[in-house]
């Protein structure tokens, strides 16, 4: 049966995923715990966005299995994905983008949600701009406004912090933090060391697909996330 609303684990075993004959993931296993919050390191190309759209299930592997709380690959819990393109709509405004979404995800009282999470993200006075008048940060914040309409408890970050300014790099960490201690699992694909990696409880690191280190097996932060450059 689907697990209850407590946060939800993870489990690839043995994953492999190609695009024709490359390979962006290489028989990779790694258990994510319900409630842990893991920053994944590499270099680009190394396989982090390919992990977590196949934890999104946005793609699927083309070998080995992913399940959720042991559940079997195919069932879909809620979950909320920030990649690292926004994925919104320049032409709508932002309420317009989120109330859309709502109704997309089946979210309860669209309308209230919409205005509880515009105005958490300091963007009441703007909701009913054009989404293409916002900077990179105000667009990042509506991107997560739009992962948490349905409450997810399982969260996915591709480079959260790409681009943003200082104000939104302080609220995007000040939001991560406290969906870190109400018990989200949070998935954070991150270039280097910053304060979003110091949210981390656990950090892995990727290289050509492979799980090279992790902090669960005796790696250090610094270990992981050293030379990762660009």
């Amino acid at each position: 049966m689907p697990p209850g609303p407590g946060p939800i684990g993870l489990r690839f075993e043995k994953v492999e995923k190609r695009y024709g004959p490359v390979p962006a993931l290489r028989n990779l296993s790694l258990e994510v715990q319900p409630g842990e919050c893991l920053a994944i390191a590499g270099r680009n190309g190394s396989g982090k966005t390919t992990l977590l759209r196949v934890a999104a299930q946005l793609t699927r592997p083309s070998r080995g299995t992913v399940t959720y709380n042991g559940l079997a690959d195919g069932y879909r819990p809620a979950v909320g994905f920030v990649a690292h393109a926004t994925m919104l709509y320049d032409e709508l405004t932002a309420r317009e983008n989120l109330l859309f979404f709502a109704k997309l995800a089946g979210a309860e009282h669209a309308s209230a949600r919409v205005s509880e999470l515009l105005g958490e993200a300091g963007l009441a006075d703007r909701q009913d701009s054009l989404l293409r008048t916002f900077s990179r940060g105000m667009r990042q914040r509506v991107a997560i406004a739009r992962a948490l309409l349905a409450r997810p408890s399982f969260l996915l970050f591709d480079e959260p912090g790409t681009g943003l300014d200082a104000e939104a790099s302080a609220w995007l960490t000040v939001r991560l933090s406290r969906l870190r201690d109400a018990g989200c699992t949070m998935l954070m694909s991150l270039h280097g060391e910053s304060e979003l990696a110091r949210l981390a409880s656990r950090a892995v690191r990727l290289e050509a697909g492979s799980l090279v280190s992790d902090t669960r097996r005796g790696a250090t932060f610094q270990s992981v996330f050293a030379s990762t450059g660009t």
